[in-house]
């Protein structure tokens, strides 16, 4: 089990990102939460088993249709006691 904290960049607000986030992690079994950031980007705290936490954030690299993701930045973190994953 490992967790990440991403900061995603790029035309990420306005276009369903935050939701697309959630469904993508609810069917990765991955558990954590999202939100948008004032200056326009969105943060994501995200902790699961290794391979599908890898695949999510693969797919989140490519995000939903009408985005455009710039840069991921990505951080380990130590781990959280998270239930679900939520969008904040």
């Amino acid at each position: 089990m490992k967790q990440f904290h991403l900061i995603v960049s790029g035309m990420v607000q306005g276009v369903g990102f935050r939701y697309y986030t959630e469904r993508l992690a609810l069917s990765k079994q991955i558990k954590g939460w999202v939100r948008n950031l004032s200056d326009g980007t969105v943060e994501i705290v995200a902790q699961g088993n290794e391979d599908p936490l890898s695949a999510f954030i693969d797919e989140i690299r490519k995000g939903p249709g009408f985005s455009r993701v710039d840069e991921v930045n990505i951080q380990e973190q130590p781990l959280e006691s998270f239930s679900n994953f939520k969008i904040r």
